[in-house]
């Protein structure tokens, strides 16, 4: 049994492989055991995922089911969607540009790009930092890495830092009545510029770097690397700013919401190791938190609902992904 394995109390793998779940089989063998495993393609064919590409608009998009009232800009909703689809898609059955429901959702990402770089549409017209650098991290990781677009955005993204490093949502780096605020988030306004005196945010500095981590060239750079050491000195402590600041999201592990195995996962392709004090800490609360099944639960301190089932399959592939990954494994992204 390999070293990551022999750390866990109990075998993550032999749970995952008895899952049942075609796909969870599938990377279990292949990025967990090493072994040869069929064409991708055979995980792209399968029900869950040809479901979504079913549901994919001409135009590369997907479109929100049942909108609520309108609010700018006019492709928020079906942004919202295509970005959650698209992320299914690749993160989950690792999708990229080979299959073509993904170059057509990648025109559509592209689209909503503004001459600046950054991904525009998700908060009305102000800076969205965080979604932007997790769009392109789902880019990159689907073949888009040399395309001078995500260039581009990653530039924006360097030029967006705070003064002390790290990153922040810019509308929250200052103070706003309730109307301001919603007309900032639903109206058309100019951009707000963030205080770049205001210290950075841990939750939309990990959203960002997932994009420095997936790419083979801004992965070595000094400006993430710096931002990494911002990221893991704020392991379990509290956000600086009223979004998802509590503590206690760093154990949450829901949808793409940042959280310690996001930071963690990051941060290996990044370049820490687990000699670091902050990553031992974070490593270790994975090995000292397993259900008796060797998975984790979705959300630390709550009871397990019977819907958690196929989700927590997929964090303890993401788990054990991002432990092998730190004792001596693949570079294969959560």
């Amino acid at each position: 049994m390999t070293e990551w394995r022999k750390r866990l109390r109990i075998d993550t793998v032999k749970t995952l492989l008895n899952s049942e779940n075609e796909a969870i089989i599938y990377f279990t063998k292949r990025d967990l055991l090493g072994e040869k495993v069929t064409a991708i393609d055979s995980i792209w064919g399968l029900a869950a995922p040809q479901k979504i590409i079913k549901k994919q608009r001409a135009d590369g998009s997907w479109e929100k089911a049942e909108k609520k009232k309108p609010i700018y800009p006019p492709n928020h909703y079906s942004l919202v969607a295509t970005f959650k689809q698209f992320r299914t898609l690749v993160e989950k059955y690792g999708f990229f540009k080979d299959h073509p429901s993904i170059p057509k959702a990648a025109e559509f990402l592209f689209s909503c790009q503004t001459p600046e770089g950054d991904i525009r549409g998700f908060l009305a017209n102000q800076y969205a930092t965080y979604y932007t650098g997790y769009i392109l991290s789902l880019l990159i990781r689907a073949g888009y890495e040399f395309d001078p677009r995500v260039k581009k955005g990653m530039k924006w993204l360097l030029s967006m830092r705070q003064d002390g490093g790290g990153w922040t949502v810019p509308i929250l780096t200052h103070t706003w009545d309730k109307a301001t605020t919603y007309k900032l988030t639903s109206d058309f306004m100019e951009p707000v510029e963030p205080d770049r005196t205001k210290p950075f945010s841990h939750m939309a500095t990990d959203m960002v770097l997932r994009a420095f981590a997936a790419h083979p060239v801004y992965c070595k750079s000094k400006e993430a690397k710096a931002a990494g050491a911002l990221l893991k000195s704020r392991f379990f402590q509290s956000d600086a700013y009223t979004s998802y600041q509590s503590p206690r999201y760093w154990t949450r592990f829901a949808f793409w919401w940042p959280s310690l195995l996001t930071a963690l996962d990051s941060l290996s392709l990044l370049g820490f190791t687990k000699d670091d004090p902050d990553i031992i800490r974070g490593l270790h609360w994975f090995i000292d938190n397993q259900e008796k099944d060797g998975l984790w639960k979705l959300e630390s301190g709550k009871k397990i609902n019977s819907k958690d089932t196929e989700e927590m399959l997929w964090l303890g592939l993401a788990v054990c992904r991002m432990l092998k990954r730190y004792h001596g494994g693949n570079q294969y992204f959560i």
